[in-house]
């Protein structure tokens, strides 16, 4: 009977060993983010006098190429986000079978951001309309994307001379 006991309990173990050795699918999961800020000096960079703009809102366009043994499909969509109390904006996008954001190139799957409108009056005059640039980090064993997308800014109607000089 102990032998019987021995083999039934090493089966279940033996059988848990293997199923643990295989690779697990994992659909990719997706963060897209960046940040806008209020360029008071007019010189398309941040400043000692620019400061993040809470409420702007952002247009998030991004393209997938999903991988398919039969197809060849992609995924295109288009969102708006808010930024917050700290000026950014992010969208995570929820996992979808077969894309494999952390095994293509940049060129196939990608991500832009337009600037929509700004949420104060004192700044609210587009500076970089749209991202030109985005850094993508990959992890191939969590199938994780982070898109950081470059800055975007609104300015003033008018350059504060007393701050920023000429």
């Amino acid at each position: 009977m102990n032998s019987l006991l021995l083999f039934v309990v090493s089966s279940f173990i033996l059988r848990f060993l293997v199923l643990e050795a295989r690779p697990v699918k994992t659909n990719s999961h997706i963060v897209v983010m960046g940040f806008v800020y209020c360029d008071t000096c007019h010189n398309n960079s941040f400043s000692k006098h620019s400061y993040f703009l809470p409420g702007a809102e952002v247009k998030i366009d991004c393209m997938f190429k999903v991988i398919s043994p039969r197809t060849a499909e992609q995924i295109s969509f288009s969102v708006n986000r808010t930024t917050n109390k700290y000026g950014v904006y992010k969208l995570e996008i929820p996992s979808v079978d077969g894309i494999k954001c952390a095994e293509e190139s940049a060129i196939v799957n990608s991500c832009q951001a337009s600037l929509m409108w700004s949420s104060t009056s004192s700044c609210n005059v587009p500076g970089y309309r749209a991202t030109s640039d985005q850094i993508a980090v990959k992890s191939k064993g969590a199938n994780l994307c982070i898109y950081s997308l470059s800055a975007l800014n609104f300015r003033p109607s008018k350059k504060e001379i007393s701050l920023c000089g000429n």
